[in-house]
């Protein structure tokens, strides 16, 4: 506690923890504001039928099921940030703006912007078209008129809360996107543990509920001890002068995480087969897309492909995030090379060789934490719900932001000489993902 308490003795990080505390609290009052025309009733049912509107619901903290101003969340900035990390590699343009430093980076902060508004838009569009077709929208309303207003709304929303995000990340402490879809995961848990305790008569009653916590448990400690490590790389540098200083050899290492895609690779997968699903909910008189669609969400074959596609976006998202070629470049620019390796290419086939490694474990370890609850939940009898609310996308994501909010706490307490979380008796400090 007495770590805690030195928190409230730093007047610049008590400022922030407030600010983002009170811009937190915005975010949540937002969601209780509904988006008029809309027949909550019938929309929270289609939300709950196991289709990509549930992905969205989870990550906009239950604001879609409401359609509220904030109906779409923060995923249109995600979706636009992705997009651009794509480009990144594939657009030279981009690329050359990307390493012109501050200046190159607010460039493409600007046009992430711009994306994210008209990403809103579209999807603002979509949305408000097929609950229109669907007969959710209120008797009477529909028309030019409703789609305008929706898509206004929606996209306003989003880009408030992309804000609320940006001044969370200058003027408060984390990574402001992060969390909002943090608070959001986190706000559904107090009603996911009343759900357990209402429904644990289903999976053995009270031992079964137990159960459920140890195993919860269990997983969080999986996910710490995954997201912390790294395979480190040693590196050593040759004797430089720099003015009047001789440096002699120094040795450093060089940290490749296990997980380095994060929580992409399952959402851009869950994203990708519930697609059919979400379609079929507004062609139901198509027998072929409702066979499919109930296919590819259900049963061993869903599985299957989910963890393939896990597999193959953690590849991917690893590829783009990080070029063995441009490490390797680096440190041959400043004197470093690894022992026995050659600099240059055979550094660079190096490093990719141990990153495509460490790859696939993290891959199957992303893989596991997303299916292994579900595959429980449906093994003893546990709702849909529950397992949604408890499942390992988000947990991957609640343990993960939690992870990096009290590093960057801890930074600041280690800056002012106090001591970190982990005490002196402890004889360490907390490392967030990035180590």
């Amino acid at each position: 506690m007495a770590e805690v308490a030195n928190i409230a003795k730093i007047p610049e990080l008590r400022k922030r923890l407030l600010f983002t505390i009170f811009m937190i609290g915005i975010y949540r009052i937002g969601i209780y504001i509904p988006t008029p025309g809309i027949d909550t009733g019938q929309l929270s049912r289609l939300v709950t039928q196991g289709t990509v509107f549930d992905i969205f619901n989870l990550f906009s903290g239950g604001a879609l099921e409401q359609f509220s101003v904030f109906a779409l969340g923060i995923m249109p900035y995600i979706s636009a940030s992705i997009i651009f990390q794509l480009l990144t590699v594939a657009v030279p343009a981009i690329e050359r703006l990307s390493k012109e430093g501050e200046a190159g980076r607010h460039k493409i902060t600007q046009y992430t912007r711009y994306a994210t508004v008209l990403l809103s838009l579209f999807q603002g569009f979509g949305i408000s078209y097929g609950l229109a077709a669907q007969g959710i929208a209120l008797p009477g309303i529909g028309g030019f008129t409703f789609y305008l207003t929706t898509c206004l709304t929606l996209a306003t929303g989003t880009v408030f809360l992309m804000w609320i995000g940006e001044m969370i990340t200058e003027r408060g402490i984390g990574n402001g996107i992060s969390l909002i879809i943090f608070a959001g995961i986190i706000s559904r848990i107090p009603s996911g543990f009343r759900d357990a305790w209402d429904a644990k008569e289903q999976f053995s009653g009270f031992f079964g509920f137990l159960l459920l916590l140890v195993f919860i448990g269990a997983i969080i400690a999986c996910i710490i001890f995954m997201e912390r490590s790294q395979r480190r790389i040693p590196v050593q540098y040759a004797k430089r002068v720099v003015g009047r200083k001789v440096f002699g050899l120094q040795s450093s290492h060089l940290p490749l995480k296990v997980n380095s895609a994060g929580v992409i690779p399952p959402i851009f997968a869950s994203s990708l087969i519930f697609f059919p699903a979400t379609i079929a909910q507004f062609m139901q008189q198509n027998e072929t897309l409702q066979g499919a669609a109930a296919l590819l969400t259900t049963g061993w074959i869903h599985q299957v492909l989910y963890v393939g596609l896990i597999i193959f976006f953690t590849y991917f998202y690893t590829a783009v995030a990080f070029n063995p070629v441009d490490v390797s470049e680096n440190l041959k620019k400043y004197g470093g090379y690894v022992p026995g390796i050659r600099p240059g290419k055979t550094t660079a086939d190096y490093i990719d060789r141990i990153l495509s490694r460490i790859t696939l474990g993290g891959a199957l370890y992303i893989a596991a934490v997303c299916v292994v609850p579900t595959l429980l939940a449906g093994q003893f009898g546990i709702p849909v719900s529950l397992a949604s609310t408890f499942g390992g996308t988000s947990l991957l994501i609640v343990v993960g932001v939690a992870m990096d909010t009290l590093a960057q706490i801890e930074s600041h307490l280690l800056s002012h000489h106090y001591e970190g979380f982990l005490g002196a008796k402890v004889g360490g400090r907390f490392r967030g993902r990035k180590g």
